[in-house]
């Protein structure tokens, strides 16, 4: 027969027990929860910025936006003419690795990318010796073909001034399969955290060492923290390309979409000299 002190141990501990199993069940409630915001919070990041690539920045990235003053676009309702040609025939290839390529670049010689768009040609002098797994990436990249046909899918005109590329889905999500270590985030261009017109860098998830294959290019000098891999320096024509897109405005009117140009990279190429 049970008695009166064992009846009040078997209540106490069955009491306990109905406790612990209480605090169980918040904690994984809480778990799941904060796991929901935090994937809320992930597509944000990646979808409303990438380099923000992408983010920009932040894949698409949710970069800090800089000054107040404001470059003048397109509205949704009254599009700018298309000042691109028609893309070339062909289709992005579906390619994918599952470890960042070997370095077979040489890291003491330059390189060059020049990226072939309907909108003209943009040349960019590769930073090799700052930023080599960058470097040897896109040229393995635009070896494989990568690149061609893909379409610049961002365009930033309202406090941050970048035109983003190198997602073959165009959706702000894609990459190679394979991700980069973040390099070069101390480049001497890099002052007071503004990206220089004429800075090519890299998007990223808005976490370290998550570049793939997007990156942005600045078109108007651009504040933003030094957390994206500056790898290039466009050319002064290349400029004037990407201010003919950038003039022909997003989609949005909000200062931030796909850009109303069809800028598509017909060919990208990494060349040594």
């Amino acid at each position: 027969m049970v008695s009166q002190e064992q009846r009040r141990r078997q209540l106490a501990r069955e009491k306990f027990l109905r406790q612990q199993q209480r605090r169980t069940d918040a904690r994984r409630k809480s778990r799941m929860r904060n796991s929901v915001i935090a994937s809320v919070l992930a597509v944000v990041v990646i979808g409303g910025v990438a380099l923000y690539t992408t983010g920009v920045l932040k894949n698409g990235s949710d970069d800090d936006k800089a000054a107040p003053s404001t470059t003048p676009s397109a509205s949704a309702t009254s599009k700018a003419p298309d000042p691109c040609a028609k893309p070339a025939a062909g289709a992005v290839k579906k390619l994918s690795w599952k470890k960042e390529p070997a370095m077979t670049i040489d890291t003491s010689a330059a390189y060059a990318m020049k990226l072939a768009t309907t909108c003209g040609d943009i040349d960019i002098a590769l930073k090799t010796a700052a930023a080599p797994h960058t470097v040897n990436s896109f040229d393995f990249l635009a070896g494989k073909g990568f690149f061609d046909h893909t379409k610049c899918h961002r365009l930033t005109t309202n406090g941050i001034y970048v035109l983003q590329c190198g997602d073959p889905t165009a959706q702000g999500n894609g990459g190679p399969g394979y991700t980069i270590p973040d390099e070069n985030l101390k480049d001497k261009s890099l002052k007071g955290n503004v990206y220089p017109a004429g800075t090519v860098a890299m998007a990223n998830t808005g976490q370290k060492h998550t570049g793939g294959s997007q990156f942005f290019l600045v078109y108007q000098d651009s504040q933003l923290p030094p957390n994206y891999t500056p790898f290039g320096t466009i050319s002064q024509s290349g400029l004037k390309v990407l201010k003919k897109i950038a003039a022909a405005g997003e989609n949005t009117g909000g200062g931030d979409g796909a850009p109303n140009a069809t800028v598509v990279i017909d060919k990208a190429t990494v060349t040594k000299s």
